[in-house]
């Protein structure tokens, strides 16, 4: 096969539909209220090889909107057939939302233990202001003056707003591990820098390659630093992720991606992902030629205006690259006037 990128459907599933991808696997879109307006999600058939029902792999936002789309989906593509397992590839809001509701329905959940961790802990810890170590956080990072002034004086986001809540009781996804579903062997491998012990899934019947947001399309997924571990270098733990993913990957191989569209040609999607990020630390070691904060660099990394939708996720980016710059030996950091400076060696 030619070495490129493959879109073989042009458009995804209306609300309430879904589009077979292959044997016994539904693909399945529903809406987020983001730029990014959209999560996809799958359901894999196990009636037909044996099994009691379907097993989900990720849910979207629990809104009453999304559980009505959910209602419409079970009824209709999914035939009324009951969701025995749900996977969850990661800890995202936009992955998890739902996971409890259709455990509170019968449903057995599957995931990596630390997405489990992560997920349970940010839901359970519900935050009426934003606390003190989070506002100094994003003011080192140099946010914005008036952003950082509104955050002081606003209810932050909570995962509880959009993640049903999640009772105790999962299977652990490890990596190596290998798992049945929809009448295939899936083994389990574990990405990493967009969101810890990321779940991805290798299909050894067939050429099907279930990516979450580790594997994406046309976009690269946010790979961000928060105030939970502000010195933390996730871009160190993507890059490693992509090589060493890129060792499975074939170019005749159908990706089920978390956004987007499914697509072939994973080879060189990977180099593009890796390189990506190569070219933007280039690009931001010439910025840093003088000291800046993270809040100073969008327009190097981005090359376009940053607007107050993306800002948040931009700088947390920003910040995981001069971070990755700083532990690595290329930059120094220096707190000057309440925020660190960045400056290139």
């Amino acid at each position: 096969m030619t070495d490129k990128i493959d879109y073989p459907w042009s458009e995804p599933p209306t609300q309430g539909t879904a589009t077979q991808v292959a044997d016994g696997v539904l693909w399945m879109r529903l809406p987020l209220p983001m730029a990014l307006d959209h999560v996809n999600v799958y359901a894999l058939d196990d009636t037909l090889h044996g099994g009691d029902g379907w097993t989900l792999i990720d849910t979207g936002f629990d809104t009453s909107k999304t559980r009505a789309i959910w209602e419409d989906l079970l009824a209709g593509p999914l035939a009324g057939k009951p969701v025995t397992r749900v996977i969850g590839t990661h800890h995202h809001p936009d992955h998890i939302g739902l996971v409890g509701w259709f455990q509170d329905a019968g449903a057995t959940l599957a995931m990596p233990r630390t997405a489990w961790l992560m997920a349970r802990m940010l839901v359970l810890d519900e935050q009426p202001a934003y606390p003190s170590r989070s506002l100094l956080f994003y003011e080192r990072a140099g946010m914005d003056a008036d952003l950082l002034a509104k955050r002081r004086a606003e209810r932050p986001f909570n995962f509880a707003d959009c993640v049903h809540p999640m009772p105790l009781g999962f299977t652990r996804l490890k990596e190596g591990d290998t798992l049945r579903m929809g009448g295939r062997t899936w083994d389990i491998r574990m990405g990493n820098g967009h969101a810890p012990e990321h779940a991805t899934f290798w299909s050894r019947d067939d050429a099907l390659v279930i990516g979450g947001d580790q594997l994406l399309p046309s976009i690269s997924p946010n790979i961000g630093v928060y105030p939970t571990e502000p010195d933390a270098d996730p871009l160190a733990e993507w890059l490693e992720a992509c090589e060493r993913l890129s060792a499975f990957a074939r170019p005749d191989q159908l990706v089920l991606g978390g956004h987007k569209l499914p697509f072939t040609g994973l080879p060189k999607r990977m180099r593009q992902l890796i390189d990506n990020h190569h070219s933007a630390l280039t690009r931001l070691m010439a910025h840093i030629d003088t000291p800046k904060r993270a809040g100073d660099c969008f327009k190097p990394l981005f090359k376009r205006d940053i607007g107050p939708a993306e800002y948040g996720l931009a700088l947390v980016e920003a910040l995981a690259h001069l971070n990755h710059l700083h532990q690595t030996g290329r930059a120094t950091r220096t707190l000057r006037d309440g925020a660190y400076w960045f400056q290139a060696v």
